[in-house]
């Protein structure tokens, strides 16, 4: 081992419960396994979190104090922020969707053991899209858009610019990486979590669906076509700067 080699960094992670009981099991479990966890039961402590510290996945409640989970995620979805992982209750279907469609990356229902929250944690950091050293370039160009995925910021051809989520942007990746290529959705559902359970592949498909409604509202392009019970496309040249 060369000791002069950086230390990989801790990943980060805020847990916002109001379950106070709750919410110190599954911190203790992760700290335990080599993460940094950040705790809060309430969006406005979140908020400072968020504002003090490089958070990469928050663990949001929906059911919390005050301002509740969903109205988080969409301002930490909109702001850029880190990939988003809801926890909502059972049996409520409407908050799984509300939270896919408000930016959330991935969902779980409670009561959840603490491993499988590790688990999905680490899929969630595992398909955070690659540093500067991983790829060759971190800007895109597509039919007069502007991808920069540093920054994950999508900038249209008026200069608009549109902010993806994680699972978006990982997907859109996928899909410039395949120049006028067809990308099977198996392989964008193991992008996002690993496995091809059916809600996994209903998330895919409402992940797809929003990006393309995104990219569809600066353009008279159809870019991301659909080959049913195959995969998807992104129909237009792409340029790397």
């Amino acid at each position: 081992m060369n000791p002069l080699a950086a230390p990989t960094p801790i990943p980060e992670i805020l847990l916002v419960e109001d379950d106070v009981e709750l919410r110190r099991e599954m911190a203790a479990y992760l700290r335990d396994n080599d993460h940094l966890v950040h705790e809060a039961g309430d969006a406005a402590s979140a908020r400072k979190i968020m504002a003090e510290r490089a958070i990469q996945v928050a663990v949001l409640d929906i059911n919390l104090p005050g301002e509740d989970g969903l109205s988080l995620c969409r301002s930490l979805a909109g702001d850029g922020g880190p990939a988003i992982l809801m926890l909502t209750a059972l049996g409520d279907p409407i908050d799984r969707i509300l939270g896919l469609e408000l930016g959330a990356d991935d969902y779980v229902v409670k009561p959840i053991m603490p491993r499988e929250l590790l688990a999905r944690v680490k899929a969630m950091l595992r398909r955070r899209p690659p540093g500067p050293a991983a790829r060759k370039t971190n800007i895109y160009r597509f039919a007069d858009f502007r991808l920069d995925l540093a920054a994950r910021q999508l900038r249209a051809p008026n200069g608009a610019v549109l902010l993806l989520t994680r699972s978006e942007l990982a997907i859109l990746s996928a899909l410039l990486d395949r120049d006028r290529q067809v990308v099977p959705r198996d392989e964008l559902i193991a992008l996002l979590r690993g496995d091809e359970t059916e809600e996994v592949g209903r998330a895919v498909d409402l992940h797809i669906s929003r990006l393309r409604r995104k990219i569809q509202d600066q353009t008279d392009r159809e870019l991301i076509r659909t080959y049913r019970g195959v995969g998807y496309m992104l129909d237009a040249r792409v340029l790397a700067e």
